[in-house]
């Protein structure tokens, strides 16, 4: 009987990541791997890693360093790194030396070229390293193997062009680079025959969708195009930059049924100073006007966020105007950290880093602050009716499920397993900080 190969895949990072991870997923299967959830049980071992933010390459190097006593029994096995990690010019001079039992290397230009690059690890026994600079044109017709049937990531764009200051994804994912409508369509369309409910459109930057295509189509125009296609349920997108969202974009959020009300939209600091100094191109009087005009037209939506501490040179009054403007915009939730240097990003050689003391008394000020407005929310719910996607069982209860509403909320419920992949009504019967607690209506 012959072997079959088993693949262990660990996955650092954002969505975009979690999307790579799916292709790669798909692009092994092809070559007649199964997958394995024990790394010790593994022909093969692949890190798909991130890098926008120190903790997550750290534990990339623990964990990695710690596979080569795996190694010395399995010479055979073959070890991997791939993503944002290596496509690190400057990064990955260091992985190379300090992982010599690492086999492959590859970045986010040339998923696709995995078959061919284990080929030649195979034939030749040798290490691969292929790192593109640039990843052209996107790569369509890629298998994707899915851990869900009723919901499922589409990446609509790739890269970056706005090189904030603190930020590496511009290096390492490169320039936008929009795949086209039809491309985009076909894929949901496909996803919808499969039974799948809820799109989440991927982009670094949605809001600049289509702008380096010759068509004249932007985001907006995008989202009412597959808000047509039969089955699908639900649309969502991240991540969207304050700077380009358009009152067109907004006019659809309002209009689009199937698009739902929620608005992820990352604020960074609510210092102008700070906002400046980020390079995030507009102020916080431009953000909070623009989620006044998001609330008047879609009421009852819900706003997420991201919030950075401790940027070099934040003085304690710009980290007040932060809080201010958490309590005037009122997140729902939001994804709260402390500034990590990246090499190779402007912000790493700015004067007044602030100490880490003050970064850490920082952000607990500042989660204690978010904690606040969002049970207050989530209070308000108490008493009303939602649509709920049951998603699976509840981590803490096996007896409860857990689901999302349309404006991404966790809702907690007890109900038959039988539900996971479809949408029910449930009344909100209490409220926590991070979710509430509901029954089947």
């Amino acid at each position: 009987m012959v072997h079959k190969r088993l693949a262990f895949i660990r996955t650092f990072g954002c969505q975009m990541n979690e999307r790579d991870t799916e292709t790669i997923r798909g692009l092994l299967q092809q070559e007649g791997y199964g997958f394995t959830d024990h790394p010790e049980d593994a022909d093969l071992i692949l890190y798909n890693t991130c890098c926008v933010r120190e903790n997550p390459e750290r534990k990339v190097y623990g964990q990695v360093g710690q596979l080569q006593e795996l190694k010395a029994k399995k010479p055979e096995l073959i070890i991997g790194i791939c993503g944002c990690m290596p496509q690190q010019q400057e990064e990955l001079p260091i992985l190379l030396e300090r992982l010599p039992h690492v086999d492959l290397f590859f970045g986010t230009h040339n998923i696709h070229r995995l078959p061919e690059l284990l080929h030649r690890i195979y034939a030749t026994g040798e290490r691969v390293v292929e790192i593109l600079d640039d990843g052209g044109e996107p790569v369509e017709g890629l298998p994707a193997l899915r851990n869900n049937d009723f919901k499922a990531f589409v990446t609509i764009m790739h890269g970056c062009n706005n090189f904030c200051s603190y930020c590496i994804v511009p290096y390492v994912r490169g320039r936008e680079r929009s795949r086209t409508p039809e491309a985009i369509l076909e894929e949901i369309r496909s996803l919808a025959d499969r039974g799948v409910k809820e799109v989440t459109l991927l982009g670094q930057n949605v809001n600049s969708y289509g702008k380096d295509l010759k068509l004249d189509v932007d985001f907006a125009d995008l989202l009412e195009l597959i808000n047509e296609v039969p089955g699908i349920r639900r649309i969502r997108f991240t991540t969207s930059h304050p700077k380009d969202i358009s009152d067109k974009l907004i006019r659809q959020l309002g209009r689009l049924e199937k698009v739902c009300e929620h608005l992820h939209l990352p604020v960074q600091a609510g210092s102008n100073n700070v906002l400046k100094a980020m390079n995030r191109r507009y102020t916080r009087e431009y953000y909070l006007e623009i989620v006044e005009k998001v609330r008047q037209e879609v009421p009852g939506i819900s706003l997420t966020t991201d919030i950075m501490v401790g940027f070099p040179g934040e003085s304690d009054a710009d980290f007040a105007d932060t809080l201010s403007l958490v309590e005037k915009a009122k997140f729902d939730s939001a994804f709260t950290f402390i500034y990590s240097p990246r090499k190779g990003t402007p912000a790493t050689e700015m004067p007044d880093q602030v100490p880490e003391e003050v970064k850490k008394e920082r952000i607990y000020q500042l989660i204690e602050l978010q904690n606040k407005v969002s049970l207050e929310l989530n209070q308000a719910l108490v008493g009303t009716q939602v649509e709920v996607l049951v998603e699976g069982v509840s981590k803490s209860d096996s007896q409860m499920l857990t689901g999302k509403t349309r404006t991404a909320k966790t809702v907690v419920f007890p109900g038959n397993q039988g539900l996971i992949g479809e949408l029910v009504k449930v009344k909100i019967t209490e409220a926590q900080t991070w979710s509430v607690v509901g029954e089947l209506i």
